[in-house]
């Protein structure tokens, strides 16, 4: 059966089938063959049940929030508010592009929008300052995918759906190592430079620096606000998550307002990105759930957990063949089909193991990260490459190495320090640490 399954995963995943008809034909053959009764009929309730879960109301309003920043220009001055800040920084553009996504990410909750839309704003600066293209195009791929890390994540709500963990312990265990991982990365970006000054721009003239940062803070106080209205609605006790991405959205809407962007176009092109979103999405989870319901009734959920505990392993031996497997598995299959088709298999085995399914959550999501920035199937290396739209597309891939290795790192250190992850949680609900 466990043989079955995973090499009908390896042929859907190889033969390039959109990835709900996949999980959907994976669950059919596998009802179909061990079974004792028929599992399509129960299709239609699992569709009502998972796509009626109120948590995952949250996942549409944060991607509206994106679109609307990306196309009222809020990410354009947010990227000329921060310039001055790195003006003598040796790598100067490039921590820039690195701590606009970190910003940006902290509102929009998806990967995806965090690159295409810094790449847009940055990569006309490239070539006219002179810097590394590599290094330049691989700081926007790797800095996209905080987007999914630093909370609010929209990948993390799915996570919790498919764990029944909670969002707000998720939400604050990302936030640590989530900017220490943009920290990492500009460390990278410092040592590059110094080490090959010509990869990190020209010498500008900064001119008053102390007065452009001060005219920039007006432009850093709305992404910051749309942070705290999320984040703090519901850390303060005021908004579950998903009325805290309901309040997020208004506020959003009303900086836009009071910009002048709120028009009938932009309000267009925001509600087409986000139904197109959304739509993909929801299509995937109802898929995963019928997968999850026929995977638990045939017993392969039981079989493989009690397989890999079977090998008598130590649990950190465990733990790194499983981080093994994600990176390999990240070349080859996008982040949230991968996400969705593995956890209801793998997070048992980490909590048999004896781990938090929080704090695992966080491992995952950095895996994932990773798996968006590594070939062949690393989707914000083609964004970035879109965004470009011309040149060769190594440059991306050996750009992002260093950011993969700044997540393994990053991964090491939560391994051996889990209480980065769990310290904010346990604070805030002390029964998360478990």
């Amino acid at each position: 059966m466990i043989g079955t399954a995973l090499s009908l995963l390896v042929a859907l995943v190889g033969l390039s089938i959109p990835v709900a008809a996949a999980l959907a034909l994976m669950a059919y053959v596998l009802q179909a063959n061990y079974a004792f009764f028929p599992m399509t009929g129960a299709v239609g309730e699992l569709a009502w049940n998972s796509s009626n879960d109120f948590i995952l109301i949250a996942a549409p309003m944060f991607i509206m929030m994106g679109e609307l920043m990306h196309r009222s220009g809020m990410s354009e001055r947010l990227f000329s508010a921060l310039s001055p800040w790195f003006a003598r920084v040796p790598g100067r553009l490039i921590h820039t592009n690195i701590a606009a996504s970190a910003i940006f990410a902290a509102t929009s909750g998806s990967s995806v929008a965090t690159a295409a839309t810094i790449g847009t704003v940055a990569i006309p600066n490239m070539d006219k300052g002179g810097y590394n293209r590599p290094l330049f195009l691989g700081s926007i791929a790797a800095g996209g995918t905080l987007g999914i890390l630093i909370p609010p994540s929209i990948n993390m709500i799915i996570y919790a759906v498919l764990t029944d963990t909670s969002v707000a312990d998720l939400y604050a265990a990302g936030f640590i190592p989530g900017f220490l991982l943009a920290g990492l990365f500009s460390l990278i970006v410092l040592g590059l430079a110094l080490y090959r000054p010509d990869w990190a721009g020209p010498k500008v003239d900064t001119g008053d620096l102390g007065r452009q940062r001060v005219a920039g803070l007006r432009h850093l106080i709305p992404p910051l606000g749309l942070f705290l209205v999320v984040v703090g609605s519901i850390y303060a006790g005021i908004a579950t998550p998903t009325e805290a991405a309901a309040l997020g959205l208004m506020a959003t809407l009303c900086l836009v307002a009071a910009n002048r962007q709120l028009t009938l176009p932009v309000l267009l092109h925001a509600f087409e990105g986000t139904v197109r979103t959304t739509c993909m999405v929801m299509l995937i989870v109802i898929a995963a759930f019928f997968l999850n319901f026929v995977m638990v009734s045939i017993g392969l959920v039981k079989a493989i957990t009690d397989l890999v505990l079977s090998l008598g392993w130590p649990p950190l031996g465990m733990l790194v063949a499983i981080v093994v497997f994600y990176l390999i598995l990240g070349c080859f299959m996008e982040t949230l089909s991968m996400m969705i088709a593995t956890t209801p298999v793998v997070v048992p085995v980490i909590t048999a193991l004896g781990y938090s399914p929080v704090w695992w959550g966080i491992i995952f999501v950095i895996l994932m990260e990773a798996a968006l920035i590594t070939p062949p199937v690393g989707l914000n290396l083609y964004v970035v490459q879109a965004v470009r739209g011309k040149g060769n597309f190594m440059d991306l891939c050996i750009g992002a190495l260093p950011f993969v290795l700044a997540m393994l790192v990053m991964i090491a250190i939560l391994i051996a320090f889990p209480q980065l992850a769990l310290w904010l949680p346990t604070i805030l609900n002390p029964k998360a640490g478990g």
